[in-house]
């Protein structure tokens, strides 16, 4: 029987209290008799008076023998370790086990009424803080007969699971070797459509370069007529007039860029310079200038000189100045000293070598012309400023683009700030190279050109010789008097014009009986003939031969020709 009070306190035969004070071997609960409290604290007293006695020669352990001891409860089970939860073993000899009947076993027991449990002495009451807290029973132990069961031998959800793991790592790994793959064949995709992309590029940039260089077979070359019919080299050209806005007056120069022989040149052009006008009589160039503007001027260079002319550049002394600033000076061999407007003032320009010269000493230099000078001396202080300007400038066209709109001028139509700053890009690169160089056109004093200078200057200037002219353009017919009145030319040129062919007048040479008309290339031939007729010449006189550079067809008025 049991306290209902406290469950883990037994009675025995007697009706003496049996505490629990653990489990056998077999999980059967252990039970001691308790003793009186009076014999409990005798029992304790002397155990204290023994242990003191014991070790009174080693007070250094603070027991004190005669402090007061709590004795222990006699409801609490002793021995029972609450902090690790291990129950003690327990002599089983000395200790009595209450047996349990086979009913007892078989239902579970009934609670005793209190009549018929036996009476117990009255303790007194303890405090409640003294009271102490009712002990747990252990854990019962699995009997002989039940299965072997080990702790490790079980799962539990939050421990990880090896083989779990391992299953997941292989799918990541399983994976991500996957995309590895699909990544890689991605990759070489991409390098594959940009290394195709890259030879496209490189293909087409090298077969334009050819072309734009005149190197393509059957493009370009030289030495006969085929190759004249088809541009024997590349060139880039744009005229420049500067118009000096203060004393009046226009200079002119070609600027040419020649691609396949990789040279720049400043072409000077005499103001005497024999050309034709719109209605193709025949002008000086600072008439033409004058009169017909940019586009008729620049029609009749193209005719003379046989060279395609991209575009004019006017560019007035101011906008001059201003280049030079923008540049950042420039440095130049002045071959005389320019006074300066105001008396008794020190030359603006002195004479030397590396001279440097601001906006208005460049100014000041191009457009100085000494009394008693020809005009020639005039124009090559032009070509030095404009040469010394291109050695100043950017090779880059976006920068030499941006300088160019920093002007902040007007140029003349098709000629826009990209066309002009993309084209002196391309001559500063030759001129910081050395590869430039600054000639005069030689002119007749009639203004007009003699056959070996126009073939100097076409061959060595302007690309080689003049390109035939395409199907349905006017032909170019070069005139050369050989009558021995001066008269002829006037009146050959007429009657062509009239006839709707362009003339360049070509000058005067030795006297000759009999007139000639000369085509170099077999395509003229009917266009030669065609010439003879205009001019009432007899079929007999057309040949071919070597003709003019500057022109298509040449005719040689001999004194058999009839001026009209």
């Amino acid at each position: 029987m049991n306290d209902r009070q406290n469950p883990y306190v037994q009675y025995d035969q007697y009706g003496q209290p049996m505490q629990l004070v653990g489990y056998d071997e077999y999980g059967q609960p252990v039970y001691q008799q308790v003793q009186p409290r009076q014999e409990q604290q005798q029992q304790q007293q002397q155990q204290y008076d023994s242990y003191g006695q014991q070790h009174q020669q080693a007070p250094g352990y603070g027991y004190d023998p005669y402090a007061q001891q709590q004795p222990p409860d006699p409801y609490q089970p002793q021995g029972y370790d609450y902090g690790t939860g291990q129950q003690p073993a327990v002599d089983t000899a000395q200790q009595w086990i209450p047996q349990q009947s086979q009913q007892s076993q078989s239902r579970p027991p009934q609670p005793q009424s209190p009549q018929s449990r036996p009476p117990q002495q009255p303790e007194p009451e303890q405090p409640a803080e003294d009271q102490p807290q009712r002990a747990v029973p252990g854990q019962r132990r699995a009997a002989p007969g039940d299965a072997d069961y080990r702790t490790e031998q079980f799962s539990f959800i939050e421990e990880p699971d090896e083989d779990s793991e391992d299953v997941i790592d292989w799918l990541k790994f399983t994976e991500s070797r996957t995309e590895r793959r699909e990544e890689a064949r991605r990759r070489g995709r991409h390098r594959v459509v940009s290394l195709v992309v890259v030879l496209a590029l490189v293909v087409a940039g090298g077969v334009g370069y050819l072309w734009y260089a005149g190197k393509l077979p059957g493009v370009s070359g030289s030495g006969d007529g085929s190759d004249v019919a088809s541009g024997a080299q590349q060139r880039n050209a744009i005229v420049v007039h500067l118009h000096n806005t203060k004393s009046g007056g226009t200079s002119t120069a070609l600027l040419v860029d020649n691609v396949t022989t990789g040279k720049g040149t400043t072409l000077l052009l005499p103001n005497s310079l024999s050309v034709s006008n719109d209605d193709g009589t025949a002008t000086t160039l600072g008439k033409s200038v004058d009169d017909d503007g940019s586009d008729g001027t620049r029609d009749a260079l193209d005719s003379l000189l046989g060279a395609k002319i991209g575009g004019t550049w006017r560019l007035d002394t101011p906008f001059l100045e201003n280049l030079v600033e923008l540049v950042g000076n420039i440095d130049v061999d002045t071959d005389t000293d320019v006074p300066d407007t105001k008396k008794s003032a020190e030359p603006l320009v002195h004479r030397g070598k590396d001279q440097t010269l601001s906006g208005q000493m460049a100014v000041a230099y191009s457009t100085y012309r000494a009394p008693g000078e020809p005009e020639a001396k005039q124009l090559e202080r032009f070509g030095q400023v404009m040469q010394g300007v291109l050695k100043k400038i950017s090779d880059v066209p976006q920068a030499a683009t941006v300088t160019v709109k920093n002007l902040a001028q007007i140029l003349d139509p098709p000629l826009t700030d990209k066309d002009l700053g993309t084209s002196l890009a391309k001559l500063a690169a030759h001129a910081r190279k050395g590869d430039y160089s600054t000639e005069l056109l030689p002119v007749r004093s009639d203004g007009t050109l003699s056959p070996q200078a126009s073939s100097s200057v076409v061959k060595d200037v302007l690309g080689g010789s003049v390109k035939a002219p395409a199907q349905g353009d006017a032909v170019t017919v070069g005139i050369t008097n050989a009558s021995g009145r001066s008269a002829a030319p006037e009146s050959a040129r007429i009657a062509l014009v009239n006839g709707g062919y362009s003339v360049v007048v070509g000058g005067t040479a030795g006297a000759a009986a009999s007139s000639q008309v000369t085509y170099s290339d077999s395509a003229q031939k009917a266009k030669a003939g065609e010439v003879a007729k205009t001019l009432g010449l007899p079929a007999g006189s057309v040949r071919k031969g070597k003709a003019a550079s500057n022109a298509d067809v040449t005719v040689v008025l001999g004194r058999d020709y009839k001026v009209t």
